[in-house]
């Protein structure tokens, strides 16, 4: 599948790994980027990618990830603007980690991670992101059936990919138990998509990246990068978001990649 004259929605696309896919699909040509984000810093980013490209090619939509409404919204507006959704990255998420259970040394009482925290992080990290691919299926499922279309075959094109951002937390990660639970629950249905999306010409993959220099990661400050992330990671640095927008379209491109790649740079942590 290429991605010049493609169409495309990512998420969290005001700055990281968001921003930099949509930088690097607009270098390999794709038509029109729908770059969408509850920052409203997505609407100076969508303007810097059009001034770099000289073309109107990315458009910002501000909103919750979360609320179906603004998603049906924005596929609704993208399509009808541009045609059918090709390329679905889903890269919006959120962090807030603490430990599963910590006792208070004065009381003696066990705190527990919110529960209502737990929910958000699944929502943003896990649950959005599914149901932003899936819409990308079932429009893909309805084109394909106005053109009289049923299962797909190797003879047609492909007609669409998926790529699910992870994390080397998937593994577990002390401090990140709704963090790590989201992003391995990712790993389940984006293997699930795959199966059931194939029918409809769409693959469906995930990448894990490692600790990536991105807004998230650098509010867990330097201090902390530098006693609990670098010491571990075999590359010696942070992993820039530029090299995984760059895995990120290895995946789009390459119909044999339908399952993950992790790209953590060689990050093994001690076990304590």
């Amino acid at each position: 599948m290429k991605i010049n004259d493609k169409v495309a929605v990512v998420t969290g696309a005001s700055g990281g790994i968001g921003r930099a896919v949509c930088e690097e699909l607009v270098k390999r040509g794709a038509s029109h980027v729908a770059m969408v984000d509850l920052d409203d810093g997505v609407v100076a980013a969508a303007d810097r990618i059009n001034g770099e490209a000289g073309r109107e090619v990315a458009k910002a939509y501000q909103g919750d990830t979360t609320d179906s409404e603004f998603r049906r919204g924005v596929y609704d507006e993208i399509c009808a603007a541009y045609g059918q959704v090709n390329i679905c990255v889903p890269a919006a998420g959120i962090v807030r980690d603490a430990l599963a259970v910590k006792i208070d040394k004065e009381t003696g009482k066990a705190n527990l991670y919110p529960e209502e925290t737990f929910r958000l992080v699944t929502e943003v990290n896990y649950i959005a992101p599914i149901y932003w691919a899936m819409e990308m299926i079932g429009r893909m499922s309805e084109s394909r059936f106005k053109r009289g279309l049923g299962k797909w075959g190797p003879a047609q094109n492909m007609e669409g990919a998926i790529v699910f951002i992870g994390s080397v937390a998937s593994q577990g990660n002390k401090g990140q138990i709704s963090y790590a639970s989201a992003k391995a629950a990712l790993e389940g249905a984006a293997s699930t998509l795959m199966k059931e999306a194939i029918f409809h010409g769409v693959r469906c993959s995930i990448i894990h990246p490692g600790f990536t220099d991105t807004p998230i990661l650098q509010a867990m400050g330097e201090e902390y990068v530098a006693k609990h992330v670098l010491p571990d990671t075999q590359l010696g640095r942070l992993i820039k978001p530029e090299e995984i927008a760059d895995a990120i379209c290895f995946m789009i491109t390459n119909q044999a990649v339908s399952g993950e790649i992790w790209a953590d740079a060689g990050w093994h942590p001690a076990a304590a």
